[in-house]
């Protein structure tokens, strides 16, 4: 994982922070298009707006899922999470609207923000 703190060395901890807040945001709104989906693909499977609706809406998804993942590990240095910290906020990723709480709660851990 050394490329990727290697990566990100080169910007500044308050732009990683920024990004990180941003993308904790669009991670759990997205969760709520997805959710949308699902309940559109449900009502009406044979429709082709449908299809690609959750096409799209499952994609952006991801991308922010994966954003997300990637900018925790600079994040955890920043705000000095221990292994339990970082877990916690890991497993963030795989629960809806939990990136909100990860911003709010333990992004404001040890003084920072």
């Amino acid at each position: 994982m050394n490329f990727i703190e290697k990566y990100y060395s080169k910007y500044p901890e308050e732009k990683l922070i920024k990004w990180f807040k941003q993308i904790c945001f669009l991670e759990a709104a997205s969760w709520l298009f997805l959710f949308t989906a699902m309940i559109w693909i449900r009502v009406e499977p044979e429709r082709l707006f449908a299809i690609i609706y959750i096409s799209t809406v499952g994609s952006i998804h991801g991308l922010f899922f994966t954003l997300y993942l990637l900018v925790l590990l600079p994040v955890k240095k920043i705000y000095h999470w221990d292994d339990e910290d970082f877990i916690f906020a890991l497993m963030g990723a795989f629960f809806p609207f939990a990136t909100i709480w990860v911003d709010k709660k333990l992004a404001r851990k040890n003084g920072n923000e």
